[in-house]
Parts: C-alpha cells; sequence; structure tokens
C-alpha cells in the first residue's frame, strides 16, 4: 500500500468513527417501553474495532514519514513540520493584514485618525509568496505519498 493510500484510508476511518459516534449518540436514550433502533453495546464494539485499526494504520504512517526520505534530504515528517509551520505563518499574515484595514470612525476632524503601523502592500507580497511556497511544497509532497510504500 502506498503512503497516499493509508491516507486516504485514514480520513474514511476517522468518518467512519464520527458517524458511529453519531448512531451511539442517538441510540442513547428511549423512551420508556421502547427499544433503541441499533444495540449501544454492538455500536460501541465497532467504535472499539475502528480505534485500533486507526491507531494502528496512524502508527504505520507515522513510522512512514520518519524513516523515509523527502527527495533525499529530510524526513517526511521535518517537512511536514515545515508545511505545518508555513500554514502557521500564512495564518497570522492574513490576520494582520486584515488588522490594517482601518475604518474612518471620525465624526470631527478633532478626533484621533488612526494609521496602520506595518505597510500592507509589503504584507500582501509576503503572505502571496508564503502561499506559494506552501502549495509548492504541498505537490511535492502530494507527489512523493503515491510513491513512497507504507511502512
Amino acid at each position: 500500500m502506498k503512503l497516499a493510500e493509508a491516507l486516504i484510508q485514514r480520513a474514511e476511518i476517522k468518518t467512519q468513527i464520527e458517524n458511529l459516534r453519531e448512531r451511539l449518540k442517538s441510540n442513547a436514550v428511549v423512551q420508556e417501553g421502547e427499544k433503541p433502533i441499533e444495540n449501544p453495546t454492538e455500536l460501541m464494539e465497532m467504535v472499539d474495532r475502528k480505534i485500533v485499526e486507526l491507531e494502528n494504520l496512524i502508527k504505520s504512517i507515522n513510522n512512514t514519514n520518519s524513516f523515509s526520505k523527502f527527495y533525499e534530504k529530510e524526513s517526511i515528517s521535518d517537512v511536514l513540520a515545515k508545511r505545518d509551520m508555513m500554514l502557521k505563518r500564512i495564518s497570522i499574515l492574513k490576520s494582520l493584514i486584515s488588522a490594517t484595514e482601518v475604518e474612518t470612525k471620525r465624526y470631527s476632524l478633532r478626533e484621533i485618525k488612526e494609521f496602520p503601523t506595518v505597510n500592507r502592500n509589503i504584507l500582501q507580497k509576503t503572505l502571496d509568496d508564503v502561499c506559494m511556497q506552501y502549495r509548492e511544497l504541498d505537490v511535492k509532497i502530494q507527489q512523493l505519498n503515491w510513491q513512497v510504500d507504507l511502512l
């Protein structure tokens, strides 16, 4: 199995667990004299099996990411951490750019005028550059995921 297939399977199992959670919730309480549509004990057993399956899959994915090289340089895990930090930087840049949007709330010339303390154009250019780097790195990661065998 390729790493990409394992990642797809991980997402599917997570979805299945969430569906089981909802089914459990809807069968947790019934009116007096009624029976649940599905047996909560059986549903919980299914949840437990899916959780074990997910745990084992995650361990395999993590091992693969730790021991597989990203184009013979860093491990895939290291590159994933770098990608996550790029996303964090993108988020911070977006919020900073948003904060520079100064609304004119002055009713008279005597009121205090607000000015941004950072150059919005430079921030936007930086954001565009980081977004492009993120997309390029993400494409490389996705390509590699289809080449690497799951350990």
